[in-house]
């Protein structure tokens, strides 16, 4: 009996580390609940104006909080100045992730309205990305260094969404089956796969301050809501997901990257600036809560090695 109930604890103690990460914890977590610009690289490759905050209050430009706490993110935007097509990219310094690994972010896509159409200069890109090095500049206008995805503010494009890598610097072409939307037009935010969102409104809090914001998304944009958006790694296949929605698929093996670090960045799509007076604080893209966690093959594998070294103590 003895013997029995000392397997049954074991095995206990492998679904329990199993169904637990946490008990391994995070590789990686950032909430920007602290001022943690010294623990960030920012990129600017200084092609256009940029502007990044590490530590700033949503709250401003009236938008709640991402998970019903404190209201402090990540805040990104450029070319609002310049009138030059270009962006850049952010990087927890030094950071270095391998094998299989997810990472989990919320995002907020805002831009100048009315909501829907669209204001002036409001047809920016959000970006996202592993495989960099996390010393380089990644935008659009050099996509190769990493494996980046990307989505516009406004959904004014007919590249809506957007992957790139070393095998397409310029981004996977209309059509292709990186994507998981199918047929031709899948990168744009009309196609009937991404009707799933879209119908948001901003918030009351930011149509106080900015009348100017009514409205809302048209069938397809992803603004104006807090997005659950995961990267995930497994077995030299990346994964891009909003909302659980599949949006593309790079296999790692056909691509070079630069390093294994992460990567988010704000770019324009081309080379005019917003006329619009609250360019700067409307069209931005804010990040909250990133968590890069193994994926649960590795923590089987974790999970096992306890057991086994709980059996060697017996």
């Amino acid at each position: 009996m003895g013997k029995v109930s000392k397997s049954r604890s074991l095995l206990a103690v492998g679904v329990m580390a199993l169904s637990a990460p946490a008990a391994f914890g995070a590789l990686y977590e950032e909430n920007f609940n602290v001022d943690h610009t010294a623990n960030w690289t920012v990129n600017d490759p200084g092609v256009t104006d940029i502007g990044v905050d590490f530590f700033y209050d949503y709250s401003a430009i009236g938008v709640p909080s991402a998970s019903g706490g404190d209201t402090l993110g990540l805040k990104m935007t450029a070319n609002n100045v310049d009138g030059v097509f270009g962006g850049f990219s952010v990087s927890p310094t030094g950071e270095s992730f391998t094998g299989n690994y997810t990472v989990s972010f919320q995002m907020w896509q805002n831009y100048v309205g009315p909501v829907g159409p669209g204001g002036s200069g409001t047809t920016q890109l959000s970006t996202m990305g592993i495989g960099s090095s996390g010393t380089v500049g990644v935008w659009p206008g050099n996509g190769g260094e990493a494996v980046m995805f990307g989505a516009t503010l406004d959904g004014g494009s007919s590249v809506d969404y957007r992957a790139y890598s070393s095998a397409a610097t310029t981004g996977y072409g209309d059509g292709s089956t990186v994507f998981a939307a199918a047929g031709t037009g899948n990168r744009n935010g009309s196609h009937p796969y991404y009707a799933g969102f879209g119908g948001d409104s901003a918030p009351g809090d930011q149509v106080t301050l900015f009348p100017g914001q009514t409205g809302t998304t048209d069938a397809g944009e992803i603004a104006f809501a807090w997005r659950d958006v995961v990267i995930d790694v497994n077995n030299d296949i990346a994964t891009w997901t909003i909302d659980g929605l599949l949006i593309a698929t790079v296999d790692l093996t056909t691509v070079t990257l630069g390093g294994s670090n992460i990567l988010f960045g704000h770019s324009d799509t081309n080379g005019s600036s917003s006329s619009d007076a609250n360019d700067s604080l409307l069209n931005v893209t804010l990040i909250d809560n990133i968590v890069v966690t193994p994926e649960p093959a590795s923590l089987a594998l974790l999970a096992l090695g306890g057991v086994a070294m709980l059996r060697r103590r017996r």
